[in-house]
């Protein structure tokens, strides 16, 4: 008998056009994919979904991660859902929000110090990692092709929702544009394009484009300067989920990126953070400052004359606002919410 795949309701997430930004800068085409409506928030519900998948076809019953935050949070709602155990090593510098995330699903989460920014340290993790995963009820479930293709297919899934929702539009994708840590989002990406366009009439692959915060460049910089090799770097953005200083999926993100015409664009976090406000408050988009790396890149790219007015362009939007309170905090940090009278509220509104 067929068993009905484990799922919370991720994928299937809605592409919306920019009202504002685009037009402001002569991109007319500019569109959001918002995968801040998945379940726990961020696109990594769907390689939770696909990781937990295959563990409940293997009888495996504890979840063993490490995570900048996102990844944790999703393996800890499906872990709690599908009743197994989940054990998180969380990047320094996590979001508490979060942590909290996770912790309010069940998981065991320990915080490492010196995990995600600095490499020495990273590696080490990672090693520890492996073998505790490597027990027989355990599964090492980490976002990246380097340790679980079977869960990054389930990323793939937005490269087919692309081709259909702007076929829809009747428009091909001129540019993709992705944020990145360890690259594993642009390459699923980038995987889920290729399958979809297979066979069908196209005349041209959408460029991939990767976006960096400068303090972390492990793929952005040495993209644009025509290496072939991404490298790990001392990790010192501010920017929470992007904090990984290791390579990951860096080689193969700089090949695909180059083969489709792409290119790399490293945006400060001062930046980030200004685009993440423009986006709530020119879009309605309520989004972490990882989300909003995307868009920094685009602004950028069209500075620099290499997308074009009249082209289509698709920006990934990773996550949700409520992700990150420390942002919300520096984007609200000259507004208030007074409680005053009645009689003052009729004065101020009349």
């Amino acid at each position: 008998m067929e068993v009905e795949p484990f799922t919370l309701g991720e994928g299937e997430t809605p592409l919306v056009r920019s009202r504002r930004i685009g037009p402001a800068v002569g991109l007319e085409h500019l569109y959001f994919k918002l995968e801040t409506v998945n379940p726990t928030g961020s696109y990594k519900d769907r390689f939770a979904a696909a990781a937990i998948n295959e563990m409940l076809s293997q009888g495996k019953r504890r979840v063993v991660t490490c995570s900048s935050g996102n990844a944790g949070s999703a393996l800890a709602a499906y872990s709690a859902a599908a009743g197994l155990e989940c054990e998180v090593a969380v990047f320094i510098g996590a979001p508490e929000n979060k942590l909290k995330q996770m912790l309010a699903y069940g998981a065991r989460v320990w915080r490492i110090e010196g995990f995600g920014a600095d490499p020495e340290i990273s590696r080490a993790t990672f090693k520890c990692l492996k073998q505790i995963g490597a027990a027989a009820d355990a599964a090492l479930q980490v976002s990246s092709y380097q340790f679980n293709p079977v869960g990054m297919a389930g990323v793939e899934v937005i490269g087919h929702e692309l081709v259909t929702q702007t076929a829809a539009l009747n428009r091909p994708i001129d540019h993709v544009v992705c944020c990145a840590g360890g690259g594993g989002l642009l390459l699923a990406v980038y995987r889920g394009l290729k399958t979809a366009l297979e066979g069908k009439e196209q005349v041209d692959f959408p460029a991939i484009h990767c976006v960096q915060p400068a303090g972390n460049n492990t793929i952005a910089g040495p993209l644009r300067e025509g290496s072939s090799l991404a490298r790990s770097c001392e990790s010192t953005t501010a920017v929470g989920g992007l904090q990984v200083a290791n390579v990951l999926d860096g080689h193969e993100v700089i090949r695909v990126c180059r083969e489709t015409g792409g290119n790399g664009y490293l945006v400060a976090d001062d930046y980030i953070f200004e685009v993440q406000a423009r986006l709530a408050r020119e879009e309605g988009i309520f989004c972490e400052p990882a989300a909003a790396v995307s868009l920094a890149g685009v602004l950028r790219a069209v500075a620099q004359g290499e997308i074009a007015a009249g082209e289509t362009v698709v920006c990934l939007i990773t996550g949700t606002g409520f992700k990150d309170q420390c942002a919300i905090d520096r984007m609200l940090a000259d507004t208030t919410c007074p409680v005053i009278s009645l009689s003052e509220f009729q004065r101020q509104s009349l």
